[in-house]
């Protein structure tokens, strides 16, 4: 054996190891059981977990009933908007027609 096949093997030996070492850390730190202490905390972050759930529901529901009431308020106002354009339009006529009239009285 010359020693570039020797370091190529001694390479490639303590990578296989490293690997089998990295997968078994990993293997028994996903079977090993949590600790008492860590229960606790696990507990606390669940408890956490839900109350911003139901806080997050609470703000979804509120954006939902405000959107509708803004809705419904953009709606009134447009329809106010549009009686109060057709108004607008009739006096503009009316007022039209009155100048008409007397131009025609006078003139």
């Amino acid at each position: 054996m010359d020693r570039t096949t020797l370091i190529v093997t001694t390479t490639l030996v303590l990578f296989v190891a490293f690997v089998m070492g990295w997968f078994a850390r990993w293997l028994v730190t996903r079977l090993s059981p949590i600790e008492g202490t860590d229960i606790g905390e696990v507990d606390r972050l669940a408890q956490a977990l839900h109350e911003a759930e139901e806080i997050r529901d609470a703000a979804i529901v509120w954006g939902e009933e405000r959107e509708r009431e803004l809705m419904g308020q953009l709606a009134q106002a447009d329809a106010e908007m549009r009686a109060v354009m057709e108004s607008l339009g009739e006096s503009r006529a009316e007022v039209e027609d009155l100048q008409h009239r007397m131009e025609r009285l006078g003139g």
